[in-house]
């Protein structure tokens, strides 16, 4: 995903923004959202377009034609790790490390999801936009799942997380938004950071899987696509300390994280990856996927 310039300039995502701004770039993410994802299925969890995109896939499924040598090593690891990392292939150390990333994911929007009420005419934007970016969360679990359907783990499952990391995460969305804004938008930057690096090892570790790492690829980049958006979108919410304060916690929260997943240091460089999070522009996004996506206007250096 690196290194692949586009033609338009862009500026830091911790770029200073107005208040005046960032409220236009509600506005703009809003109608970007509707005409991305088209209409909500809010008993679903979904909505029209990912769901469709996802039917496409499912009429067209890749499996691997080598599948894990032990795909007892994946369930057995998948939670928690059991075995010592160093014993397991790359190919299940990925997928192994991808289930607990993700795991977290739908933790923390589960826990969301049950403080929203249903939209109707006198929503909000702002919660119209909440509602919104949790079904495209959702959506992105369906993905994963098709990602170790193509490995033939057909058997993965989303286990709650133990009793205080749960609690944590329901008490999370009670904080006010000031306290919770910058946390969220280092998770959403965490979250593109992994999925970048995810793509930068595919063509290593897939290197004998041809069509399954295309597949991989392939569904990953949906899900980067709407995260490139997400980190934009949470950026909105940041006025000057909030943004202050978020740049002060993208290295703890990163290392805090990957420390609890053994996994990370056999895949991925962790002092890279803060250094990608603490300099991150849109610049080192594949055009193809900024194509899809949307970008705030204070982080392009043409606007």
């Amino acid at each position: 995903m690196r290194s692949r310039l586009t033609d338009v300039g862009y500026r830091s995502i911790f770029t200073a923004a107005t208040r005046r701004e960032r409220i236009a770039n509600f506005e703009a993410y809003w109608a970007y959202s509707v005409g991305h994802d088209g209409e909500i299925l809010q008993n679903q969890k979904d909505l029209v377009k990912k769901r469709d995109t996802l039917a496409g896939f499912q009429a067209d499924p890749v499996r691997s034609r080598r599948p894990l040598a032990d795909p007892a090593r994946f369930y057995r690891n998948n939670v928690i790790m059991q075995d010592d990392p160093r014993t397991l292939d790359r190919k299940t150390l990925l997928l192994t490390f991808l289930y607990k990333f993700a795991r977290h994911e739908y933790v923390g929007i589960s826990a969301a999801w049950e403080r929203t009420e249903r939209m109707t005419e006198s929503t909000s934007m702002l919660a119209k936009i909440g509602l919104y970016h949790l079904c495209e969360e959702f959506s992105h679990m369906r993905l994963f799942q098709e990602i170790f359907r193509t490995f033939h783990l057909d058997q993965v499952e989303w286990v709650p997380l133990g009793k205080w990391m749960s609690r944590m995460y329901r008490l999370f969305p009670m904080f006010p938004e000031a306290m919770l804004a910058p946390p969220a938008f280092v998770s959403e930057l965490m979250g593109l950071t992994v999925y970048g690096h995810i793509d930068g090892v595919l063509d290593e570790i897939l290197a004998d899987e041809p069509e399954a790492r295309e597949r991989v690829r392939a569904l990953l980049r949906e899900v980067m696509t709407d995260e490139v958006a997400h980190v934009g979108q949470r950026r909105n919410f940041l006025g000057p300390l909030g943004l202050r304060a978020a740049r002060l916690m993208v290295e703890s929260m990163y290392r805090a994280f990957f420390r609890d997943i053994p996994e990370t240091t056999r895949l991925f460089n962790v002092e890279q990856m803060v250094r990608d999070g603490k300099a991150f522009d849109y610049s080192t996004i594949a055009p193809e996927m900024l194509a899809k996506s949307w970008v705030p206007s204070y982080c392009r250096a043409s606007a």
